[in-house]
């Protein structure tokens, strides 16, 4: 692991084909692209929209449900655990290909269902945010069961005495959760949270891949798609080291908080 990093954080300062027998040295250049190239802003700013998008499919829903399932039907939690949990066992390219055949926006089912009651199915290839949106849904399929099943877990550690006492001192459900619940399960939710970012930007490489190739327009790529195709369809190897770089830099930082919010958390404990 830590001499393919040192290479690509070497090669990140050269312009260079993967073809020519020499490298050509450009200082910070490809850094400097990162940040000012149109396509790379573009990029950048579609990142952030998948993981917002992320965060609301394989965070806050699933949290939400969790606290349901937990706290306010508390039966059945092993079905929903299975039943939740089946679509993570497919493989994410069986998943594109599903969600590419009903969203058909000609002979999809969905397009049949709409048209019967006179609506029409859009394009949504053609578009950089319904393109999003699509690819983070099937992500969504993916990783919605294994976050959940998380996050039930998370809920069910917190000892029962304490909700036992709140409940007798006749707290109302929605401040029990509030002021007791999130609290106490806030390791594994950053845990989850960080997760959800981190995986989910990986993920929707698949879909991407599969589906859109970062079209229309680079409307759909992220980050890990456009530093492959630098790298691999584009031939610009320092363009895609430097991002690449970047990246790893912003994982570091999730990490960093994951072990100052979670690690440090569970030492106290202890």
């Amino acid at each position: 692991m830590i001499i393919p990093i040192l290479y690509t954080f070497y090669l990140s300062f050269f312009d260079w084909n993967l073809i020519a027998p020499t490298k050509e040295f450009v200082g910070l250049k490809n850094y400097i692209e990162v940040f000012t190239d149109p396509v790379n802003q573009k990029v950048i700013l579609n990142t952030l929209i998948y993981i917002i998008f992320l965060v609301i499919l394989n965070f806050v829903i699933p949290y939400f449900i969790s606290l349901i399932v937990k706290f306010f039907i508390s039966k059945m939690q092993g079905t929903y655990k299975v039943l939740f949990f089946i679509p993570s066992l497919f493989s994410l390219v069986v998943g594109a290909m599903i969600f590419t055949w009903i969203l058909n926006p000609v002979s999809g089912p969905l397009a049949y269902i709409l048209k019967a009651i006179g609506l029409t199915m859009p394009n949504w290839s053609n578009s950089g945010i319904l393109a999003i949106t699509v690819i983070c849904l099937i992500t969504n399929w993916k990783v919605f069961g294994y976050n959940f099943i998380l996050l039930l877990t998370g809920l069910g550690s917190i000892p029962k005495n304490i909700i036992d006492a709140a409940r007798i001192d006749g707290i109302p459900k929605w401040r029990l959760v509030w002021n007791v619940i999130l609290p106490m399960n806030r390791g594994i939710a950053i845990y989850v949270l960080i997760l959800t970012i981190v995986q989910g930007l990986q993920y929707v490489f698949t879909p991407i891949n599969v589906i859109t190739t970062g079209g229309p327009y680079y409307g759909s790529s992220n980050v890990i798609y456009q530093t492959y195709l630098n790298a691999f369809v584009l031939y610009k190897t320092g363009t895609s080291s430097a991002l690449a770089i970047t990246t790893f830099l912003i994982f570091l930082i999730l990490l960093f908080l994951e072990i100052k919010f979670v690690e440090s958390r569970d030492k106290d404990y202890v």
